[in-house]
């Protein structure tokens, strides 16, 4: 091993500790990593900002921008509308909306394609008395399984197909995936929904009335005695017997803003503030029998709306919202004072203090104060999702009919070749920009930025590896260690690697490193290269065992009332599905 082996595997090892460690966010390690390999003079000046003009790393941009328009054209209208009859048993509800996201997600980003189902989810779950949890998981598992099925279904395979270029004159075109991904995905479905959501623990299925189903007990909210509230020289012990099981006292306010547990004997006066847990449908009344006003982060009250103007917004902050790592303070400035956020809930970590300190996490669900009679434009624009029941907004079928006329137009220049597939997508967006499907504020809104640093960052150090020999001395020792084992045995490692490392790090990146070190072997053991990439693409979409792995599967962590345990029940069978279908198809259609 050379020294500059050595640095591009201490390098490309570092950045997986802290890829898997979760203490930094994926792109600001990827911009370490991407300096690293250039102090350490593993690329060439030329090639370090290199990434960031790659056509993949266009095309991911682009995709990411054409989904926001479909979503936003009315997809979700249409969903519900033709759905609902199919929902009556829970095998067919289950098949139905995975099989809506799976098909959804192979023309559009997953993370998109689930944001658009997850609302029709729950709004269907209450409709037919069912919990969230035996839905939710299932949906997002079938955006990753669609994802596999086109070349635009997730940004692993639009990385994987311009790796090919690196052997062949051409890279992967939008259905090769398909001949192993369309078989993956129906198989898994029906896998999941014949039997195997059983595996979800049997407490997160539980509970189906409505007023249960979003596990909402979590939520945090600060209140404050009125002067002529009926507590008001009383003791706690009365608010405790007010409040009854669904409100609990979960601390209260010193006046230096320290938070203590009061006892029972505790007298009460005007102007004291106390920490509740407590479900919003049990909530206004409480404040009105009791005589208790909401308050908000900055300890502000909204004397302008009485109780019987409130209107309690839920929405759960998406993958992609402006609000994570920041507070409520952020959210009041955004909205423009419209909405003001005065409950907390996340699941698996409940919430604990006041409001101010409250940093914004994905999958965290909202409780927002407006008028009666606002909408959800707001919210939805700082990428929060709204819960149904709370104002839904639906488009028209005719702006769906289209975009969907553009879309289909972009995939068919690409497809002859008319145009490279970023190109006709650009051109699909400035179309949908032109007629008013996407409004040109939301141009850029909706990309994933994170994604697309992490992407140009971890190419030139993919590039490292190839410039110093480093995958090329990976894929001799993987060789020589099974060298007695047939290729479809070395396909099937190196795809279970690969499922292992996607569950940890963030599947664009686990591309971006295994597809080098995949041709590599591919070239030592005298194969064709293809079998390996595909190899890549569907283990890198297989982040089934937790639910930090992938986006889709943090968002509905919260409102499906998941544990980080819960995940590998249903995804280690999942997998093992996977690999069993998968490797014959690649063995037959690529080796």
């Amino acid at each position: 091993m050379t020294l500059e082996q050595g640095l591009a595997f201490g390098i490309l090892f570092l950045a997986l500790v802290l890829f898997a460690s979760g203490k930094l966010r994926h792109d600001i390690v990827a911009l370490i990593a991407l300096v690293a390999v250039g102090l350490a003079g593993l690329v060439e000046p030329a090639e370090i900002v290199s990434g960031f003009g790659h056509p993949a790393v266009i095309t991911v941009a682009a995709v990411l921008v054409v989904s926001e328009a479909l979503r936003s054209s009315g997809l979700v209208d249409v969903v519900v509308q033709r759905i609902e009859p199919l929902t009556k048993t829970a095998t067919g509800h289950i098949a139905i909306l995975t099989g809506v996201v799976a098909l959804a997600s192979s023309f559009m980003n997953n993370v998109g394609a689930l944001a658009i189902m997850l609302p029709v989810a729950l709004a269907t779950a209450t409709e037919r008395g069912r919990p969230p949890a035996m839905l939710l998981m299932p949906i997002a598992f079938g955006s990753m399984l669609g994802g596999m099925i086109t070349l635009i279904g997730t940004p692993p395979n639009i990385i994987i197909a311009s790796f090919r270029r690196s052997y062949a004159e051409e890279p992967f075109h939008m259905f090769d995936f398909a001949w192993v991904g369309l078989p993956i995905a129906v198989i898994g479905i029906l896998f999941i929904a014949l039997g195997a959501w059983r595996l979800i623990p049997r407490e997160r299925k539980g509970g189906v009335q409505p007023e249960d189903m979003f596990s909402l007990e979590e939520y945090v909210i600060e209140v404050r005695v009125r002067d002529k509230s009926p507590l008001a020289g009383r003791r706690v012990a009365h608010m405790e017997t007010a409040a009854g099981e669904e409100i609990a006292i979960a601390a209260r306010v010193r006046e230096d803003g320290q938070l203590y547990q009061p006892e029972s004997w505790q007298p009460i006066t005007a102007g004291d503030l106390f920490i509740l847990r407590a479900d919003p449908a049990e909530l206004t009344e409480f404040l009105d029998t009791q005589g208790l006003e909401l308050v908000g982060p900055e300890g502000d009250i909204r004397s302008d709306i009485t109780s019987s103007d409130l209107k309690l917004v839920e929405a759960i902050v998406g993958p992609n919202s402006q609000l994570i790592g920041f507070g409520p303070r952020t959210l009041a400035r955004l909205s423009q004072g419209e909405f003001q956020l005065f409950a907390v809930a996340r699941q698996g970590e409940p919430i604990g203090g006041r409001l101010h300190n409250v940093r914004f996490q994905t999958g965290d669900v909202l409780l927002l104060q407006t008028r009666e009679g606002e909408d959800l434009k707001v919210p939805v624009e700082l990428g929060l999702l709204p819960l149904p029941e709370r104002g839904l907004r639906l488009g028209g079928p005719r702006r769906l009919g289209t975009a969907f006329a553009i879309f289909a137009g972009a995939i068919g220049l690409s497809m002859t070749g008319i145009l490279p597939i970023a190109v006709a997508f650009i051109a699909a967006i400035v179309l949908y920009v032109i007629i008013g499907i996407l409004p040109l504020r939301d141009l850029y809104r909706h990309i994933d930025w994170p994604v697309i640093v992490l992407l140009g960052a971890m190419i030139p150090v993919g590039q490292a590896l190839q410039n110093t020999g480093a995958d090329l001395l990976i894929a001799e020792t993987i060789a020589g260690m099974a060298d007695t084992l047939p290729v479809w045995a070395v396909v099937a490692l190196l795809l279970i690697a690969t499922m292992v490392l996607t569950d940890v790090v963030n599947n664009a990146a686990t591309a971006l490193i295994m597809a080098p070190i995949s041709i590599a072997i591919a070239q030592v053991l005298d194969v064709n290269p293809d079998a390996f990439l595909m190899t890549i693409a569907i283990g890198a979409s297989c982040a089934f065992l937790t639910p930090i792995g992938h986006q889709s599967n943090t968002l509905v962590m919260g409102p499906g009332g998941y544990k980080f345990s819960d995940y590998w029940r249903l995804g280690l069978p999942l997998e093992t599905v996977v690999v069993l279908v998968a490797v014959p198809l690649i063995m037959f259609f690529w080796a």
